[in-house]
Protein backbone atom coordinates (compact mmCIF):
# COMPACT_ATOMS: atom_id res chain seq x y z
CA UNK A 1 0.00 0.00 0.00
CA UNK A 2 1.06 3.28 -0.98
CA UNK A 3 2.44 5.77 2.11
CA UNK A 4 0.09 8.64 2.29
CA UNK A 5 0.60 11.83 1.08
CA UNK A 6 1.90 14.54 3.20
CA UNK A 7 1.30 18.44 2.82
CA UNK A 8 3.71 21.18 3.85
CA UNK A 9 2.67 22.86 7.32
CA UNK A 10 2.98 25.99 5.79
CA UNK A 11 1.57 26.32 1.99
CA UNK A 12 3.05 29.12 0.05
CA UNK A 13 -0.25 29.44 -1.87
CA UNK A 14 -3.44 28.73 -1.22
CA UNK A 15 -6.92 28.70 -3.37
CA UNK A 16 -10.34 29.66 -1.44
CA UNK A 17 -13.43 28.65 -3.69
CA UNK A 18 -15.64 31.08 -2.35
CA UNK A 19 -19.93 31.00 -2.09
CA UNK A 20 -22.03 32.50 -4.99
CA UNK A 21 -24.45 34.83 -3.10
CA UNK A 22 -24.09 37.93 -1.54
CA UNK A 23 -24.80 37.58 1.98
CA UNK A 24 -23.04 34.08 2.08
CA UNK A 25 -20.16 35.70 0.46
CA UNK A 26 -20.09 38.29 4.04
CA UNK A 27 -20.75 34.97 6.17
CA UNK A 28 -17.35 33.78 5.02
CA UNK A 29 -15.01 36.68 5.85
CA UNK A 30 -14.50 35.53 9.40
CA UNK A 31 -12.75 32.35 8.01
CA UNK A 32 -10.81 33.95 5.98
CA UNK A 33 -9.51 36.66 8.49
CA UNK A 34 -8.92 33.55 10.76
CA UNK A 35 -6.98 31.46 7.97
CA UNK A 36 -4.70 34.98 7.09
CA UNK A 37 -3.78 35.17 10.86
CA UNK A 38 -2.87 30.99 10.45
CA UNK A 39 -0.98 31.13 7.33
CA UNK A 40 0.15 35.02 7.44
CA UNK A 41 3.34 34.29 5.09
CA UNK A 42 0.88 32.73 2.04
CA UNK A 43 -0.46 34.23 -0.81
CA UNK A 44 -4.22 34.04 -0.70
CA UNK A 45 -6.08 33.39 -3.56
CA UNK A 46 -9.95 33.81 -3.54
CA UNK A 47 -11.77 32.20 -6.44
CA UNK A 48 -15.45 34.15 -6.91
CA UNK A 49 -17.72 34.75 -9.44
CA UNK A 50 -18.22 38.27 -11.22
CA UNK A 51 -21.10 39.31 -9.21
CA UNK A 52 -19.28 39.46 -6.52
CA UNK A 53 -15.87 40.80 -7.23
CA UNK A 54 -16.20 44.23 -6.32
CA UNK A 55 -17.38 42.72 -2.72
CA UNK A 56 -13.69 41.68 -1.66
CA UNK A 57 -11.59 44.96 -2.70
CA UNK A 58 -9.49 46.57 0.06
CA UNK A 59 -10.43 42.83 2.10
CA UNK A 60 -7.24 42.64 4.15
CA UNK A 61 -7.30 38.81 4.43
CA UNK A 62 -7.26 38.36 0.41
CA UNK A 63 -4.07 39.28 -2.02
CA UNK A 64 -5.43 38.08 -5.06
CA UNK A 65 -8.62 36.95 -6.99
CA UNK A 66 -9.44 34.41 -9.51
CA UNK A 67 -12.67 35.67 -11.36
CA UNK A 68 -13.45 32.68 -14.79
CA UNK A 69 -15.78 34.69 -17.32
CA UNK A 70 -19.52 33.71 -17.11
CA UNK A 71 -18.82 31.40 -19.67
CA UNK A 72 -16.11 29.63 -18.66
CA UNK A 73 -16.69 25.91 -18.70
CA UNK A 74 -15.14 23.30 -16.31
CA UNK A 75 -12.24 22.14 -18.08
CA UNK A 76 -11.06 25.66 -18.82
CA UNK A 77 -11.47 26.51 -15.31
CA UNK A 78 -9.31 23.84 -14.01
CA UNK A 79 -6.90 24.67 -16.72
CA UNK A 80 -6.30 28.10 -15.02
CA UNK A 81 -6.32 27.24 -11.68
CA UNK A 82 -3.53 24.53 -12.65
CA UNK A 83 -1.69 27.57 -14.01
CA UNK A 84 -1.79 28.79 -10.49
CA UNK A 85 0.33 26.15 -8.72
CA UNK A 86 -1.31 26.36 -5.46
CA UNK A 87 -0.56 24.09 -2.49
CA UNK A 88 -3.83 23.90 -0.80
CA UNK A 89 -7.81 24.75 -1.92
CA UNK A 90 -10.50 25.38 0.73
CA UNK A 91 -13.43 24.86 -0.59
CA UNK A 92 -16.57 26.23 0.64
CA UNK A 93 -19.72 25.33 -0.97
CA UNK A 94 -21.22 22.56 -0.92
CA UNK A 95 -21.49 21.27 -4.59
CA UNK A 96 -19.68 18.63 -6.34
CA UNK A 97 -18.51 21.23 -9.03
CA UNK A 98 -16.63 23.00 -6.43
CA UNK A 99 -14.63 20.26 -5.28
CA UNK A 100 -14.11 18.71 -9.09
CA UNK A 101 -12.38 21.56 -10.54
CA UNK A 102 -9.56 21.79 -7.85
CA UNK A 103 -9.22 18.32 -8.13
CA UNK A 104 -9.23 18.33 -12.08
CA UNK A 105 -6.27 21.33 -11.55
CA UNK A 106 -4.10 19.03 -9.62
CA UNK A 107 -4.33 20.53 -6.52
CA UNK A 108 -2.59 18.20 -3.88
CA UNK A 109 -4.68 19.08 -0.72
CA UNK A 110 -8.54 19.83 -1.08
CA UNK A 111 -10.23 20.69 2.24
CA UNK A 112 -14.06 20.87 1.92
CA UNK A 113 -17.48 19.09 3.88
CA UNK A 114 -17.76 15.73 3.15
CA UNK A 115 -20.34 15.23 0.75
CA UNK A 116 -21.26 11.09 -0.26
CA UNK A 117 -21.35 11.98 -3.87
CA UNK A 118 -17.74 14.11 -3.72
CA UNK A 119 -15.57 12.28 -1.12
CA UNK A 120 -13.29 11.41 -3.37
CA UNK A 121 -12.74 13.95 -4.44
CA UNK A 122 -11.19 15.40 -1.55
CA UNK A 123 -7.81 14.80 0.73
CA UNK A 124 -9.64 16.33 3.54
CA UNK A 125 -13.15 15.49 3.79
CA UNK A 126 -14.45 17.50 7.03
CA UNK A 127 -17.50 15.63 8.72
CA UNK A 128 -20.44 18.14 9.71
CA UNK A 129 -20.33 20.35 13.33
CA UNK A 130 -22.05 18.73 16.13
CA UNK A 131 -23.95 22.24 16.56
CA UNK A 132 -24.33 22.02 12.83
CA UNK A 133 -28.12 22.76 11.94
CA UNK A 134 -30.21 22.67 8.09
CA UNK A 135 -32.27 24.97 6.82
CA UNK A 136 -35.37 22.52 5.69
CA UNK A 137 -37.92 23.78 4.14
CA UNK A 138 -41.68 22.86 5.39
CA UNK A 139 -44.09 21.47 3.13
CA UNK A 140 -47.25 23.64 2.48
CA UNK A 141 -49.33 20.61 4.00
CA UNK A 142 -46.80 20.86 7.42
CA UNK A 143 -47.49 24.20 7.14
CA UNK A 144 -51.41 24.04 7.77
CA UNK A 145 -50.60 20.98 10.26
CA UNK A 146 -48.80 22.90 12.25
CA UNK A 147 -51.48 26.02 12.42
CA UNK A 148 -54.01 23.77 12.67
CA UNK A 149 -52.72 22.11 16.07
CA UNK A 150 -51.23 25.23 17.22
CA UNK A 151 -53.99 27.16 19.74
CA UNK A 152 -50.91 29.66 21.27
CA UNK A 153 -47.66 30.41 20.13
CA UNK A 154 -44.78 28.36 21.33
CA UNK A 155 -41.77 29.85 23.14
CA UNK A 156 -38.89 30.32 21.22
CA UNK A 157 -35.61 28.13 22.16
CA UNK A 158 -32.63 29.37 20.51
CA UNK A 159 -30.46 26.91 19.33
CA UNK A 160 -27.35 29.09 20.31
CA UNK A 161 -24.79 31.11 18.05
CA UNK A 162 -22.83 28.13 17.26
CA UNK A 163 -25.72 27.50 15.34
CA UNK A 164 -24.96 30.29 12.72
CA UNK A 165 -24.12 29.96 9.07
CA UNK A 166 -20.52 31.61 9.95
CA UNK A 167 -19.94 29.16 11.70
CA UNK A 168 -19.63 26.16 8.92
CA UNK A 169 -17.17 28.66 7.37
CA UNK A 170 -14.71 29.23 10.02
CA UNK A 171 -14.85 25.74 11.33
CA UNK A 172 -13.56 24.40 7.68
CA UNK A 173 -10.63 26.85 8.40
CA UNK A 174 -10.20 25.53 11.71
CA UNK A 175 -9.33 21.73 10.15
CA UNK A 176 -6.54 23.95 8.83
CA UNK A 177 -5.18 24.63 12.03
CA UNK A 178 -6.85 28.27 11.96
CA UNK A 179 -8.62 29.80 14.86
CA UNK A 180 -12.42 28.85 15.09
CA UNK A 181 -14.03 31.20 17.07
CA UNK A 182 -16.12 33.73 15.54
CA UNK A 183 -15.23 36.97 14.90
CA UNK A 184 -17.15 39.86 13.22
CA UNK A 185 -17.66 39.81 9.34
CA UNK A 186 -16.13 42.48 8.19
CA UNK A 187 -15.80 44.94 4.66
CA UNK A 188 -13.88 47.55 3.91
CA UNK A 189 -14.55 50.90 1.94
CA UNK A 190 -12.17 54.00 1.30
CA UNK A 191 -12.83 57.38 2.50
CA UNK A 192 -12.58 57.93 -1.12
CA UNK A 193 -15.26 55.55 -2.63
CA UNK A 194 -17.50 57.07 0.11
CA UNK A 195 -17.06 60.91 -0.85
CA UNK A 196 -17.42 59.86 -5.18
CA UNK A 197 -20.71 57.79 -4.41
CA UNK A 198 -22.06 60.58 -2.13
CA UNK A 199 -21.34 63.27 -4.96
CA UNK A 200 -22.61 61.03 -7.71
CA UNK A 201 -25.75 60.94 -6.41
CA UNK A 202 -26.16 63.81 -5.00
CA UNK A 203 -27.05 62.94 -1.08
CA UNK A 204 -25.11 65.38 0.68
CA UNK A 205 -26.59 67.91 2.72
CA UNK A 206 -26.41 67.79 6.32
CA UNK A 207 -29.12 65.20 7.09
CA UNK A 208 -28.79 62.36 8.68
CA UNK A 209 -29.08 59.50 6.10
CA UNK A 210 -31.48 56.34 6.82
CA UNK A 211 -31.84 53.32 4.26
CA UNK A 212 -34.32 51.19 3.54
CA UNK A 213 -34.03 47.73 0.91
CA UNK A 214 -37.00 46.32 0.32
CA UNK A 215 -36.40 43.80 -1.70
CA UNK A 216 -35.27 40.49 -1.46
CA UNK A 217 -33.85 37.97 -4.20
CA UNK A 218 -35.08 35.05 -2.43
CA UNK A 219 -38.57 35.32 -3.11
CA UNK A 220 -41.49 37.39 -1.57
CA UNK A 221 -42.18 35.42 1.51
CA UNK A 222 -38.91 36.99 2.93
CA UNK A 223 -40.48 40.81 1.94
CA UNK A 224 -41.86 42.66 4.78
CA UNK A 225 -45.26 44.66 2.90
CA UNK A 226 -43.94 47.80 1.46
CA UNK A 227 -46.84 49.76 2.62
CA UNK A 228 -44.95 48.98 6.28
CA UNK A 229 -41.93 50.41 4.72
CA UNK A 230 -43.48 53.51 3.71
CA UNK A 231 -45.22 54.08 7.25
CA UNK A 232 -42.18 53.56 8.87
CA UNK A 233 -39.91 55.79 6.45
CA UNK A 234 -42.87 58.66 6.80
CA UNK A 235 -43.10 58.88 10.78
CA UNK A 236 -39.13 58.67 11.04
CA UNK A 237 -38.60 61.65 8.74
CA UNK A 238 -41.24 63.20 10.49
CA UNK A 239 -38.85 62.64 14.14
CA UNK A 240 -35.54 62.51 12.75
CA UNK A 241 -35.07 65.15 9.45
CA UNK A 242 -33.87 62.25 8.05
CA UNK A 243 -33.46 61.82 3.81
CA UNK A 244 -34.08 58.05 3.07
CA UNK A 245 -32.64 56.43 0.71
CA UNK A 246 -33.61 53.51 -1.25
CA UNK A 247 -31.62 50.70 -2.23
CA UNK A 248 -32.16 47.64 -4.39
CA UNK A 249 -30.94 45.53 -7.08
CA UNK A 250 -32.17 45.63 -10.99
CA UNK A 251 -35.00 42.88 -10.32
CA UNK A 252 -36.41 45.21 -7.32
CA UNK A 253 -36.72 48.74 -9.48
CA UNK A 254 -40.59 48.07 -9.64
CA UNK A 255 -40.47 47.42 -5.61
CA UNK A 256 -38.80 50.26 -4.80
CA UNK A 257 -40.97 52.83 -6.92
CA UNK A 258 -43.56 51.47 -5.34
CA UNK A 259 -42.26 52.29 -2.28
CA UNK A 260 -41.22 55.66 -2.84
CA UNK A 261 -44.74 56.43 -4.76
CA UNK A 262 -46.70 55.15 -1.46
CA UNK A 263 -44.20 57.30 1.11
CA UNK A 264 -45.01 60.59 -1.45
CA UNK A 265 -48.84 59.12 -1.46
CA UNK A 266 -48.87 59.13 2.54
CA UNK A 267 -48.07 63.33 2.00
CA UNK A 268 -46.86 64.19 5.73
CA UNK A 269 -43.30 64.18 5.04
CA UNK A 270 -42.26 66.46 8.12
CA UNK A 271 -43.97 69.55 6.81
CA UNK A 272 -42.26 72.46 7.70
CA UNK A 273 -39.09 70.63 9.35
CA UNK A 274 -35.70 69.52 8.48
CA UNK A 275 -35.76 67.99 5.02
CA UNK A 276 -39.26 69.16 3.79
CA UNK A 277 -40.17 68.27 0.74
CA UNK A 278 -37.72 65.74 0.33
CA UNK A 279 -38.44 62.44 -1.64
CA UNK A 280 -36.58 59.16 -1.08
CA UNK A 281 -33.53 59.34 -2.89
CA UNK A 282 -34.15 55.98 -5.34
CA UNK A 283 -30.70 54.41 -6.47
CA UNK A 284 -32.30 50.69 -6.88
CA UNK A 285 -30.65 49.47 -9.92
CA UNK A 286 -28.55 51.96 -10.10
CA UNK A 287 -25.47 51.61 -8.04
CA UNK A 288 -21.73 49.12 -8.57
CA UNK A 289 -21.85 46.72 -5.74
CA UNK A 290 -18.54 49.28 -4.34
CA UNK A 291 -21.16 52.61 -4.71
CA UNK A 292 -23.68 50.60 -2.53
CA UNK A 293 -21.17 49.47 0.24
CA UNK A 294 -19.89 53.25 -0.02
CA UNK A 295 -23.54 54.53 1.19
CA UNK A 296 -24.44 51.89 3.20
CA UNK A 297 -21.37 52.98 5.03
CA UNK A 298 -22.95 56.25 5.22
CA UNK A 299 -26.24 55.67 6.66
CA UNK A 300 -27.53 55.65 10.32
CA UNK A 301 -29.30 52.86 10.09
CA UNK A 302 -30.83 50.20 7.54
CA UNK A 303 -34.36 49.12 7.76
CA UNK A 304 -33.81 45.86 5.52
CA UNK A 305 -35.52 42.53 4.95
CA UNK A 306 -33.45 39.34 5.04
CA UNK A 307 -30.59 39.37 2.05
CA UNK A 308 -27.60 40.62 0.39
CA UNK A 309 -27.80 44.39 1.80
CA UNK A 310 -28.59 43.64 5.50
CA UNK A 311 -25.49 41.32 5.61
CA UNK A 312 -23.21 43.84 4.07
CA UNK A 313 -24.30 46.98 5.77
CA UNK A 314 -23.77 45.19 9.46
CA UNK A 315 -19.89 44.09 8.07
CA UNK A 316 -19.43 47.86 7.28
CA UNK A 317 -20.52 48.52 11.01
CA UNK A 318 -23.97 50.16 10.32
CA UNK A 319 -26.74 49.10 12.33
CA UNK A 320 -29.77 47.37 10.68
CA UNK A 321 -33.22 46.72 12.17
CA UNK A 322 -34.89 43.71 9.79
CA UNK A 323 -38.10 42.16 10.25
CA UNK A 324 -37.70 38.28 10.20
CA UNK A 325 -40.26 35.88 8.87
CA UNK A 326 -39.22 32.51 6.59
CA UNK A 327 -35.48 32.76 7.64
CA UNK A 328 -34.24 32.42 10.89
CA UNK A 329 -32.15 35.39 12.46
CA UNK A 330 -30.68 32.31 14.28
CA UNK A 331 -29.08 31.06 11.51
CA UNK A 332 -27.94 33.87 9.13
CA UNK A 333 -28.69 36.79 11.01
CA UNK A 334 -25.81 39.66 10.19
CA UNK A 335 -23.26 40.30 11.87
CA UNK A 336 -21.90 38.35 14.96
CA UNK A 337 -24.88 36.61 16.54
CA UNK A 338 -25.98 38.52 19.69
CA UNK A 339 -24.34 42.08 18.28
CA UNK A 340 -26.85 44.25 19.88
CA UNK A 341 -26.00 47.35 17.46
CA UNK A 342 -28.65 45.20 15.41
CA UNK A 343 -32.51 44.87 15.95
CA UNK A 344 -34.16 41.40 14.30
CA UNK A 345 -37.72 41.48 14.67
CA UNK A 346 -39.67 38.26 14.61
CA UNK A 347 -42.91 36.73 16.34
CA UNK A 348 -42.82 33.15 16.79
CA UNK A 349 -45.53 31.86 14.31
CA UNK A 350 -46.12 28.10 15.11
CA UNK A 351 -44.97 27.70 10.87
CA UNK A 352 -41.59 30.02 10.90
CA UNK A 353 -38.57 29.55 10.18
CA UNK A 354 -40.25 27.39 6.84
CA UNK A 355 -37.73 28.06 4.19
CA UNK A 356 -40.12 28.72 1.21
CA UNK A 357 -39.64 31.27 -1.31
CA UNK A 358 -43.46 32.19 -1.21
CA UNK A 359 -46.05 31.85 2.02
CA UNK A 360 -48.46 29.03 0.91
CA UNK A 361 -51.12 30.23 3.98
CA UNK A 362 -51.13 33.96 5.05
CA UNK A 363 -47.86 35.61 5.56
CA UNK A 364 -49.02 35.80 9.33
CA UNK A 365 -44.65 35.86 10.21
CA UNK A 366 -44.33 39.21 8.51
CA UNK A 367 -48.22 40.56 9.11
CA UNK A 368 -47.47 40.24 12.71
CA UNK A 369 -44.49 42.23 13.02
CA UNK A 370 -46.08 45.97 13.36
CA UNK A 371 -44.75 49.33 12.01
CA UNK A 372 -44.36 50.27 15.65
CA UNK A 373 -42.44 47.84 16.09
CA UNK A 374 -39.87 48.88 13.88
CA UNK A 375 -40.06 52.13 13.84
CA UNK A 376 -38.96 51.63 17.77
CA UNK A 377 -36.29 49.54 16.56
CA UNK A 378 -34.72 52.23 14.14
CA UNK A 379 -34.98 55.30 16.78
CA UNK A 380 -33.21 52.73 19.46
CA UNK A 381 -30.52 52.06 16.96
CA UNK A 382 -30.74 55.90 15.72
CA UNK A 383 -29.65 57.23 19.08
CA UNK A 384 -27.22 54.94 20.14
CA UNK A 385 -25.73 54.02 16.98
CA UNK A 386 -21.70 55.39 15.92
CA UNK A 387 -21.41 57.68 13.39
CA UNK A 388 -21.46 56.48 9.93
CA UNK A 389 -17.80 56.12 7.81
CA UNK A 390 -16.93 58.88 5.36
Amino acid sequence: MAAPATHPVQPERILVRGVNWLGDAVMTTPALVRLRQRFSQAIITLYTPQKLAELWQHHPAIDTLYVPPVSAGLFEVARELRAGRFDLALIFPNSARSALEPWLAGIPRRVGYVRSWRRWLLTDAVPDRPSSQRMIKRSPAAIRALLEKAHAPAPHVSPGPGAHQLNEYLHLAGALGADPAPTPPQLRVTPGETRAAVEKFGISGGQPLLGLNPGAEYGPAKRWPVDRFASVAVALQRQTGCRWVVFGARADVPLANSLVEAIEAQGRLNPGGTGSGQSPVNLAGATSLRELMALLSCCRVLVTNDTGPMHVAAALGTPVVVPFGSTSPDLTGPGLPGDSRHHLLRTHVPCSPCFLRECPVDFRCMHSITPAQVEQAVLEAFSSGASPQG
